[in-house]
């Protein structure tokens, strides 16, 4: 399988300015200069053992590499921002300027009367056990918007919004029997469907953003900007580690939390993996091999919208694969805010991955839109505590999210071992 070469990069792409192109230009340059010392670096092992001074090279160009990628997606991440409190607001409906207003009074003053008001006409639950009051629905949205584009598995995964503390969904363990029969053949009685339930409980992580009265009495400041900025990257390290490896216990369950067994083995409820056939790394001999066989070990219905999961260093390793022809399998993004490819698929980086070991699950693959689901339970709720650390006032902000292998045949692992 031949890897796909991005073009080089042209100014202007998807009207970002020149900050981001200048950075997308550098990243391209900076694998040119990858490749080169890599060359070197395998040229000079086929000959009598690689330099040291080479090997260094190749790594602290793999570093800039790593490097410049993130400074794009920040960069990238902050044009595509878009600011609360706009326009938006004024067209808003009568309903949702009102809780916006009620919310903004309670948030820098601490005037929870409006908010009261408005939760029992909407006949809500009201203040929740811990406390605390609903964002406006703008705030919950660019909140959602900002996980996404920073947890890497919510990103690719299928999300349902929920009200209720738990999302149920039956699946078919068996289906009826099905065949073949003549226009007037005999029907034989065919069994019945064998369903099964799988359940997808909402659990809770919290933030607690700080700020000065004198912020808070500032007008010029938007507090629902600042709110979704502070909660945002705390909210995505949580998610970000349970999607991965949370074990389910008052925390969504991750990818690798469930059994797994070689794919010539594999059943429902447990993820297949496929062998490198060398403890803690790839093969020396046709290093590319287990990369291939793990993309075809996922059916060609899922394959089409596959994706590679990783940690940065162990795409570092990834990046100096070749295929049969000499090629790079790893290609860097084709533009700004889009993600490399690895053998023409995308890859997104996940630290919580485990890096290269004996034994790891250190590469996932699969159709993480069909595979995995991530449940949010409606909004996200604020709690004022202007006591605790004065003089700073702290929010208590809650939002409630689950998650899960919802298809078992969606999701293929690479195991580091013999």
């Amino acid at each position: 399988m031949k890897a796909h070469h991005a073009p080089p990069a042209a100014h202007g792409f998807g009207g970002f300015g020149p900050e981001v192109t200048g950075a997308f230009d550098e990243l391209m340059g900076a694998f040119e200069a990858f490749k080169d010392a890599n060359d070197q670096r395998l040229g000079e092992l086929e000959r009598r053992g690689t330099d040291v001074v080479t090997a260094e090279k190749v790594e602290r160009i793999n570093a800039a590499l790593d490097a410049q990628k993130a400074l794009i997606d920040e960069l990238v991440l902050k044009a595509r921002r878009p600011a609360l409190g706009g326009r938006a607001e004024l067209v808003g409906d009568l309903a949702a300027r009102e809780h916006k207003a009620a919310f903004d009074a309670y948030v820098r003053h601490g005037e929870a009367a409006g908010l009261k008001r408005l939760e029992a006409k909407a006949m809500s639950a009201g203040v929740a056990t811990d406390g605390g009051y609903v964002v406006p629905s703008e705030t919950e949205r660019e909140i959602g918007k900002r996980l996404a584009a920073l947890s890497p598995v919510r990103a690719i995964s299928d999300v349902r919004v929920i009200s209720a503390g738990t999302y149920k969904k039956p699946f078919m363990t068996s289906g009826p029997a099905v065949g073949w029969v003549a226009e007037t053949g005999a029907r034989a009685q065919t069994a019945s469907p064998v369903l099964d339930e799988l359940a997808f409980p909402a659990m809770e992580i919290y933030a607690m953003p700080a700020a000065t009265q004198t912020l808070l009495d500032d007008a010029a400041v938007n507090i629902d900007e600042w709110l979704a900025a502070e909660v945002e990257a705390a909210f995505a390290a949580q998610e970000g580690t349970a999607f991965v490896t949370g074990d389910g216990s008052g925390k969504p369950k991750g990818f690798l939390a469930y059994d797994t067994v070689a794919e010539g083995a594999w059943t429902w409820g447990k993820l297949g993996f496929v062998s490198t056939g060398s403890a803690g790394d790839f093969p020396s001999a046709s290093p590319a091999d287990p990369l291939v066989d793990l993309v075809y070990a996922l059916k060609s219905g899922y394959r089409q919208n596959g994706s590679f999961v990783m940690s940065r260093r162990t795409q570092a390793s990834v990046r100096k694969l070749k295929d049969e022809n000499g090629q790079y399998l790893w290609s860097p993004p084709a533009q700004p805010g889009t993600p490399p490819s690895l053998m023409n698929f995308p890859v997104h980086e996940a630290e919580d991955m485990p890096n290269l070991a004996a034994g790891s699950l250190s590469v996932a693959f699969g159709d993480f839109r069909r595979g995995y689901l991530v449940v949010d339970r409606a909004g996200v709720r604020v709690l004022r505590d202007p006591y605790s650390a004065k003089p700073y006032v702290l929010f208590y902000t809650t939002k409630r999210v689950g998650g899960g292998v919802q298809d078992f045949d969606a999701i293929k692992l690479l195991k580091f071992a013999a």
